[in-house]
């Protein structure tokens, strides 16, 4: 199998990195749908910068735990500290998972419960057909009916070839197949997102997450299609 990025060969430190800048040119991260932990029943992301530097992990869950999803996926920096927890909406009619800072399991506050960042949903089946979105995003969670969302999913993110686009049709980054030369392909476990500048990186990773759980319903493979 081809390299993921050219610089996996380093030592393990230098491969972390604390942060992605924010400003200037667009940032090119690499993706791979494979967890940092190799040992077999893990599932998960690590994610690199285009230095070969580990920016975004998520470890150790499996779509075969049936507690897993329920308890939440943890999205973390290159160090392991702990940004997002990811949950699913229980009894949701369209299929949707929250967003909350830092480690969820490890606070239990309410406040920190309440402190959502995002929730992610699959469009009505309504309005998806006109508009073909795979998902819609609303920053702070969904706070009344007929809220707008802040963020569209366009294109087709099991084929990893989709745009993140907000509410003005602004493309935030996209996601497409990593190459490796101009006819090569790698497989769809490895592809590039690429944010553009003044977006953050963190956020757009954290989707990623959640659109990988939507898209692999049974149920949602019309829209993920």
């Amino acid at each position: 199998m081809s390299k993921v990025h050219p610089a996996d060969h380093k030592d393990f430190q230098d491969l972390l990195v604390k942060e992605v800048k924010l400003e200037g040119p667009p940032c090119t991260l690499t993706v791979w749908k494979r967890s940092s932990m190799s040992f077999q029943g893990t599932d998960g992301f690590t994610v690199f910068d285009h230095h070969g530097r580990l920016v975004f992990r998520v470890d150790n869950y499996s779509r075969k735990n049936p507690r897993g999803p329920a308890r939440g996926l943890v999205l973390m920096d290159g160090t392991g500290n702990a940004l997002l927890t990811l949950k699913p909406q229980i009894m949701s009619m369209q299929y949707q998972w929250n967003a909350y800072r830092g480690d969820q399991e490890m606070t239990r506050t309410r406040k920190a419960k309440k402190s959502k960042v995002f929730s992610m949903r699959t469009p009505s089946v309504l309005f998806q057909s006109r508009r073909k979105d795979e998902a819609e995003i609303f920053l702070d969670g969904l706070r009344r009916k007929g809220q707008m969302p802040d963020f569209r999913i366009q294109g087709s993110f099991r084929s990893r070839n989709c745009l993140i686009r907000t509410a003005t049709g602004e493309v935030a980054a996209k996601i497409a197949r990593k190459r490796i030369s101009t006819s090569v392909l790698l497989s769809d476990d490895v592809f590039s997102m690429v944010v553009q500048p003044g977006y953050d990186t963190e956020l757009i990773m954290a989707f990623v997450v959640v659109l990988d759980r939507i898209c692999a319903r049974s149920f949602t493979q019309i829209l993920c299609s």
